[in-house]
């Protein structure tokens, strides 16, 4: 990934609240077929190693899980979103300006381990469940379903365990404009719709050294 300094992210706690934020990943692998790209959600554990363990799980039917051993990058899209140059007050006076795009991305590096422990896959499910139902008004739980269901399900997936090797996070949210552009480009994102999330990442680049 192209990386200027300026936006580089280092801190792996910051990292890891963007992967818990967005966590639908894409994963890229290479096979004896060439790349292949899948779609999974995960949970990070940031205990296990110093850059964290990704925990998520594909369909049985899915040739993924038997690239056992093999390099992946997981993509993390966090808030991205258009900048235009009439958020610019510093476009008045020569019009040398031109349109952006602002993004947070996390790319985490590792080899992929398939796990078919039913023990483990049940505890995988838990978590992801507890975790994505917190914000419901009566969260769904694991054990809601018949036993004898969840069995078969289990049955018809495996689990994937990805320790990081890598991780690296690229925060593109203007720091190279000036702070009245930045106060600009903040309040411009506010009146988009979906546009809140980049402009707090963008007035966060005013607080920090």
């Amino acid at each position: 990934m192209y990386q200027p300094k300026a936006h580089e992210e280092t801190r792996n706690p910051v990292m890891h609240d963007l992967i818990r934020a967005h966590p639908l990943a894409t994963v890229v692998t290479r096979n004896g077929s060439g790349l292949a790209v899948n779609h999974i959600p995960f949970l990070i554990d940031p205990d296990c190693t110093a850059n964290g363990v990704l925990r998520g799980h594909v369909a049985r039917a899915n040739p993924m899980w038997q690239d056992t051993g093999m390099e992946s990058v997981c993509i993390f899209q966090g808030p991205e979103a258009y900048i235009s140059p009439n958020w610019y007050p510093g476009k008045h006076p020569d019009g040398k300006v031109v349109p952006t795009w602002n993004y947070a991305v996390v790319h985490a590096h590792g080899h992929i381990r398939a796990v078919e422990d039913p023990a483990w896959l049940l505890q995988l499910l838990t978590d992801l469940t507890n975790t994505h139902e917190r914000a419901q008004q009566h969260p769904w739980q694991v054990g809601d379903a018949p036993p004898d269901y969840i069995a078969r399900m289990l049955d018809m997936i495996v689990g994937i365990e990805i320790p990081i090797r890598q991780l690296t996070g690229k925060w593109k949210i203007s720091q190279n404009r000036p702070v009245p552009d930045r106060l600009g480009v903040a309040a411009g994102l506010e009146l988009q719709i979906g546009g809140s999330a980049m402009a707090d990442l963008v007035r966060s680049s005013l607080t920090e050294p």
